[in-house]
């Protein structure tokens, strides 16, 4: 089985072994996913967005190619290739602002796009091995609190207004609320508990 995990974090996919202002615990998250998949002999591929130098702008150029089914960028169309050959693709970012930061909006404007991941007259995926897709986030905000105040526009944004639209069907959504108000102990007890 094929992974693509989109992981999307300005400290990159090397911020997972607690180093002092480079330190991220959604890359330590992903090192936890990691080890999981190739136990279980899947075959991994990491698209670490700020690592690769993606460009999340939409230019001009890249809307008129948008508009015309054309892939905005080389990268773009090398990770169009990449999501169409995945049996599950897992996504990873911060929340901020009760959203998803620009790379993961601008990998979504630009990657996941009409006339290439998707029909334009039908809205449907072209996604044919229709991928079991995991959001898997971190957030300051309590999840009580996102939910019930907030109204978790992620997933109304994602769930709704982009997977169940394009008809991908089997998605899960792991939180992790207030990570940074807990302690190293408690960090290290939810990497070990954590499975995909």
């Amino acid at each position: 089985m094929k992974t693509v995990i989109v992981f999307d974090h300005p400290y990159t996919a090397t911020a997972g072994n607690n180093v002092p202002h480079h330190r991220s615990f959604l890359a330590a998250l992903l090192q936890r996913v990691m080890t999981q998949l190739r136990q279980e002999n899947n075959e991994i591929d990491l698209m670490d967005l700020h690592a690769d130098g993606f460009n999340p702008v939409m230019s001009a150029a890249d809307l008129s190619n948008w508009r015309r089914g054309q892939a905005t960028d080389p990268q773009a169309a090398d990770y169009q290739q990449r999501l169409l050959t995945a049996d599950r693709i897992i996504f990873m970012f911060p929340v901020w602002w009760e959203v998803m930061p620009a790379m993961t909006k601008g990998f979504l404007d630009k990657v996941y796009a009409k006339g290439q991941l998707y029909q334009a007259d039908t809205m449907k995926t072209k996604l044919t091995k229709q991928p079991r897709i995991d959001i898997i986030t971190t957030m300051s905000t309590p999840n009580l609190l996102y939910r019930l105040v907030f109204g978790a526009p992620l997933a109304k944004l994602l769930f709704r207004g982009t997977f169940l639209k394009t008809r991908l069907w089997h998605f899960k959504w792991h939180n992790f609320a207030q990570v940074e108000k807990k302690t190293l102990a408690q960090r290290q007890q939810i990497l070990q508990r954590f499975t995909i």
